[in-house]
């Protein structure tokens, strides 16, 4: 069926779907493509001064009033319908300035998370040659992140910006780190152990530096000893740690064991639950997650909705399934990261999950008539729509995909809301 059909303005019923051939700024709307809900809109469109608009036949519930039998609706309040329209551009201002503050916050939080990934590059350095002065500064990057998460009242988890290449290894490190101290303040443990956990996270993977870049980066599948040597990474990790004496004893376990799975299947050691302490079974559900999300060379990454939804199915007799479903619960259905598909036909990127929100994600949407630097922030419960669906980034047309900017590679971290 045709899309885009243009009609004259005195057609137009509650239950089509229309496009306005105005400019984003000259309407009181906050999307230029819609379903119309109500006479007031139909109003609204008529004052705009435009004769005619288009129509989506596919995304109308209604065909048009043809011009041989137009409807004749009741007649409308001028002054009403004025206030009506200030209100509404006073929602779309409120909403473009709620998208500039999100924006500001996470742009902070993004510096903050690369000085974080700066000290992670100079604690790695030091680890060998000076090995108090990287576990004081890890111990001071993990003070601050506690403090953080302790003391904001309006804690959000934000989408970051794609890795460097080179530093993927420390953002992953970050990642599990920050997502594991957030899932532990959730679950009510004291300050004492979000602070152990997070500093053995900081340093869970740094075993794979002692493993040839050739094998980490292989295309095609690992030969068996290359397998087995990396498997070997966590007891990598933990013989650099010996050097520094004041790493506390009580963080080795979970590095040595976030692979190692509940039934006895996971590596180096196949231990089974009851070998696990509580510290290994939650790093071992957040770097699950994170591994998924962000794949290999050898293996295609997940969308975090797709990769949740493994976790759940997949990992039932592995990860600890409290935990998993704790993981769910920050995250929502639709963690940062996720591209989805709206009720009203929209595509958007879920930017950021505020944690004492978490059904309704902050989400910025695709509107090719929207500078994406206006484009606002879309609350889906106050705009009565939903999410039909995610999906990869790789299904989006070019020019969504160019809009949205989806992330190549997931890290999250927490800041203001």
């Amino acid at each position: 069926m045709k899309k885009n059909v243009k009609i004259a303005v005195s057609e137009l019923k509650v239950g089509v779907y229309v496009s306005l051939p105005v400019s984003w700024k000259d309407h009181p709307f906050l999307f230029s493509k819609f379903k119309v809900t109500s006479q007031t809109q139909i109003e609204l469109i008529k004052s705009l001064g435009v004769k005619d608009v288009f129509y989506d036949p596919e995304r109308s519930d209604i065909q048009p009033v043809t011009t041989d039998n137009p409807s004749d609706p009741e007649p409308f309040d001028e002054a009403s319908l004025d206030t009506i329209k200030q209100d509404m551009l006073d929602y779309k201002s409120e909403r473009i300035d709620k998208q500039q503050k999100l924006k500001r916050n996470i742009k902070k939080t993004e510096k903050q998370f690369e000085r974080s990934v700066s000290m992670m590059h100079s604690m790695v350095g030091k680890i060998a040659s000076r090995p108090l002065n990287a576990v004081s500064e890890a111990k001071d990057l993990i003070s601050n992140l506690t403090n953080l998460l302790l003391d904001e009242d309006n804690l959000a988890l934000h989408l970051m910006e794609n890795a460097n290449p080179k530093d993927i290894i420390h953002h992953h490190s970050l990642n599990v780190s920050m997502v594991c101290m957030l899932m532990a303040k959730e679950l009510g443990w004291s300050r004492e152990e979000i602070e152990l956990l997070g500093i053995g996270c900081l340093f869970h993977d740094i075993g794979k530096l002692k493993i040839p870049s050739n094998i980490l980066n292989k295309v095609v599948p690992l030969s068996t000893p290359e397998e087995n040597l990396v498997k070997q990474h966590p007891l990598m990790s933990i013989n650099f740690l010996k050097l520094a004496d004041t790493f506390p004893e009580e963080a080795k376990p979970m590095i040595t064991h976030h692979h190692e799975y509940l039934d006895g299947s996971g590596s180096p050691q196949g231990l089974k639950a009851d070998q696990l302490d509580k510290f290994a079974q939650l790093i071992a559900v957040v770097n699950t997650y994170d591994n998924l999300c962000n794949g290999s060379h050898l293996v295609k990454a997940k969308t975090p909705s797709v990769a949740l939804g493994l976790l759940y199915k997949n990992y039932k007799n592995k990860l600890n399934a409290e935990y998993v479903q704790k993981l769910i619960k920050i995250l929502g259905i639709y963690p940062p990261g996720s591209i989805v598909e709206l009720s009203n036909g929209h595509f958007g990127l879920v930017m950021s999950v505020n944690l004492n929100n978490i059904l309704f994600p902050s989400i910025v949407a695709y509107d090719p008539i929207v500078p994406i630097a206006q484009s606002p922030i879309i609350e889906l419960e106050k705009e009565g729509m939903s999410i039909v669906r995610s999906l990869p980034a790789a299904a989006l047309p070019e020019k969504i995909h160019k809009y949205l900017n989806p992330r190549e590679t997931i890290s999250y971290a927490f800041g203001q809301g």
